[in-house]
């Protein structure tokens, strides 16, 4: 009897380290997702910020494969910007759990690309409300699909 003890504390001594180690695992990945995400939103910030600068240089062509759809193209200046939204964006799609927080952050991108497009032609103050609306609600949609990936509750869409 006294074997069978000592086999049964055993057990639950490694039972109660897996848990524990799991329970470490999650919040580490949590923690870089979390950060991944915030640092993805940085660059989608500093991307539209240098986009509606009246020195920005920005030239945009017809997307080769999306009819009606144009491709943003920037100056020595403008590509850190660019890049370091890129570097985000496929960060934030090499740890994300969920599907819906990898549309969400397709759908960031594409908006902001379409302000970017709009600003080639038009200055900052010409681009029209409805862009930006879109943009401010992929924003919104991303941020929430990140809270339902991190178990934090959804916020409600600002008017």
């Amino acid at each position: 009897m006294a074997l069978f003890g000592v086999a049964l504390g055993g057990w639950l001594s490694l039972r109660n380290q897996d848990r524990a180690w799991q329970r470490e695992h999650q919040r580490q990945w949590r923690d870089i997702r979390l950060t991944t995400c915030n640092e993805f939103l940085a660059a989608n910030r500093r991307y539209v910020a240098y986009v509606l600068d009246p020195r920005a240089s920005i030239t945009a062509l017809p997307h080769p494969r999306e009819q009606g759809r144009m491709m943003p193209f920037f100056d020595e200046t403008g590509r850190p910007y660019k890049e370091a939204l890129e570097a985000g964006f496929t960060a934030m799609r090499l740890v994300s759990e969920r599907a819906e927080t990898v549309r969400a952050g397709v759908s960031l991108v594409n908006w902001a690309r379409e302000v970017a497009a709009a600003r080639a032609t038009l200055s900052e103050a010409d681009i029209s409300s409805a862009t930006f609306e879109s943009l401010w609600t992929a924003e919104q949609d991303f941020i929430n699909a990140v809270r339902v990936e991190l178990g934090l509750a959804t916020m409600a869409r600002q008017p």
